[in-house]
């Protein structure tokens, strides 16, 4: 171009005409092309909540190219290290929010004089988003103590119709109960989080939460109301663009982890596949790290071990800082895996490095480190030790509701005992885990024990111990896959009788459709639910019809009802 310094003019042309016209994100890259940083920054400020709360991405690298003598003079735009800590960058948002803190602690006359303020409201709720920020913090610190007390503050100084900010403080008071092991609270601060977010008109963040709150329920051992909340996110987020349903990554990540655990390694596939799709399009910084480690478990249960500790090699790779509690960390992934390989010089000095022992005081946040020590100790043959650590261990777990943790110990108690031949508790350790395991389906918790926990089913067999959930467990051994033999229902309750009068019975996937018809959902909702093709549900609509010798479904729900098999 002949006139080079024409191109700056045009720039703030540009910037001007796309900040008028609703084009904030083009505004801002507009003027920083021109070097008109005190426009850049003004931008910035008006526009900062709105990208940032909707995952826009470019928010951090705006911030990072503005000079810090200019920051000084700007404490709302300061405060807009939240955009840094969404990216892990604690050290710097600590850095930005001690320059806000300092400006609010000084005295009206002390102030910089020279401060500019490009929107009034943000100056307002800028203590608020302070502790907002100091909560998330120190959650990410794992001091969880302190991200109370300041998701407390926060909350406080907020005015009861600012939901956004509200939902804001109320996910990370959640995150804090979490963390603490009170899983109740964070249940209920989860919701109220996510009700907020809704007020607010921001189903980004509700979906999000809802992948929270899917995890608090695993942890409680509630496979059924985890798998169920994720569901009605994919449903709300159908409802909305492309941006906010490339946010539902986490979501189907969720929703392998209950598959795996219900044995559908299919469909746990399926949904892995389906959240790369998405996670590969949305500014979501903790996707990858939780994907890897999803898709590495299902390695696992695939017998696939190189495999899986390779993707959880990856995962510690993109790992980001947050507030999110880090309960079950890649480490301990790994460690777990090497006891099963046989590797125990390795798992001995991963627990080394993490200076675990079994007389450590226990705490929620090193519960699954701790489970993974008393795996350990079992394999080193210290039987004495592990079922000491595993007392410790299930008396937590049972005070905090955890049962998720609480079925996992008996499972290994009822192991410790079965090695030292002592049966009679070894079967009362497996008959409590059964009662805990069969109305949520678990079954890859028993089977991933590998021979151990087959050998305890013949046990139990000898003993004359059955249910229905000991012939599922026993037809997973054998291979099967739950699609076929799994007693894990989405919704409905386990068939009322295992008895089926009919010259060929209904397959368990069978089974779990003519559940979903009785209760009038479409043979469209069918597939949505189970995840399935809209072929095969026909499939399977006419293999009912013609195993209860009917011709429509009114007549397949009263003919089931009639025999017992479904309520």
């Amino acid at each position: 171009m002949e006139n080079p310094e024409v191109i700056p003019q045009l720039h703030r042309r540009a910037a001007a005409w796309c900040a008028q016209n609703q084009q904030p994100g083009d505004a801002i890259r507009h003027a920083l092309a021109a070097e008109d940083f005190d426009h850049v920054a003004t931008l910035l400020e008006r526009a900062w909540l709105h990208m940032d709360r909707n995952r826009q991405g470019g928010v951090v690298g705006v911030g990072k190219a503005l000079p810090d003598d200019l920051l000084v003079h700007r404490p709302v735009l300061t405060a807009a290290g939240w955009a840094l800590l969404e990216q892990g960058e604690l050290e710097a948002a600590e850095r930005r929010l001690r320059q806000v803190e300092r400006w609010l602690d000084a005295s009206s006359a002390d102030k910089n004089p020279d401060a500019i303020v490009a929107d009034e409201a943000q100056l307002a709720v800028l203590p608020a988003s302070v502790a907002s920020a100091r909560t998330y913090l120190a959650q990410a610190h794992a001091d969880s103590v302190g991200a109370l007390r300041y998701a407390r503050q926060a909350l406080t100084l907020l005015p009861p119709d600012d939901h956004l900010r509200r939902g804001v403080s109320a996910s990370l008071l959640s995150l804090g109960a979490w963390a603490e092991g009170d899983l109740a609270a964070a249940e209920t601060q989860m919701a109220d989080a996510i009700h907020s977010f809704q007020q607010a008109g921001n189903v980004l963040y509700a979906i999000t939460g809802t992948y929270v709150l899917a995890d608090i329920h695993i942890a409680q051992g509630r496979l059924h109301a985890a798998f169920e909340v994720c569901r009605r996110a994919l449903q709300l987020a159908e409802t909305e663009g492309r941006f906010v349903q490339w946010g539902t990554a986490d979501i189907h990540t969720g929703m392998a982890t209950i598959h795996r655990e219900w044995n559908d390694l299919a469909a746990a596939a399926q949904a892995l596949a389906r959240s790369h799709s998405l996670g590969e399009h949305a500014t979501l910084p903790r996707w990858r790290y939780r994907w890897l480690l999803a898709d590495a478990r299902v390695q696992q249960a695939r017998e696939d071990l190189n495999r899986a500790l390779s993707l959880m090699d990856e995962a510690e790779k993109h790992l980001v800082r947050g507030p999110i509690p880090e309960l079950r960390p890649a480490a301990a992934w790994k460690a777990r895996i090497w006891i099963a390989q046989g590797r125990l010089a390795d798992a001995r000095r991963w627990a080394q490095a993490q200076t675990l022992s079994a007389e450590d005081e226990l705490s929620y946040l090193r519960e699954f480190e701790h489970i993974t020590l008393a795996r350990l100790l079992l394999a080193e043959d210290e039987i004495d030790d592990a079922l000491t650590l595993l007392d410790r261990l299930l008396h937590a777990a049972e005070q905090g509701s955890r049962m998720g943790s609480v079925l996992e110990i008996e499972v290994l108690q009822a192991l410790a005992h079965h090695a030292q031949d002592d049966v009679d508790a070894a079967l009362s350790a497996f008959t409590r885990a059964l009662d805990i395991a069969a109305p949520e389906g678990y079954v890859r918790v028993f089977v991933d024990e590998g021979p151990r926990l087959r050998a305890l089913l013949s046990a139990a067999t000898e003993r004359g111990i059955t249910s229905p959930h000991i012939v599922t467990l026993r037809a997973a051994f054998d291979g099967a896959s739950s699609a076929q033999t799994a007693d894990r229902p989405v919704t409905q309750p386990t068939p009322v009788s295992n008895e089926q009068p009919l010259i060929e019975p209904l397959s368990e996937r069978e089974l779990e459709v003519l559940h979903l018809i009785a209760q009038g959902l479409s043979n469209h909702e069918i597939c949505e639910r189970l995840f399935l093709a809209l072929s095969t549900v026909k499939g399977h609509n006419r293999n009912i019809f013609g195993k209860l010798q009917v011709q429509r479904r009114t007549e397949a729900v009263a003919r089931a009802r009639e025999i017992g098999l479904i309520p």
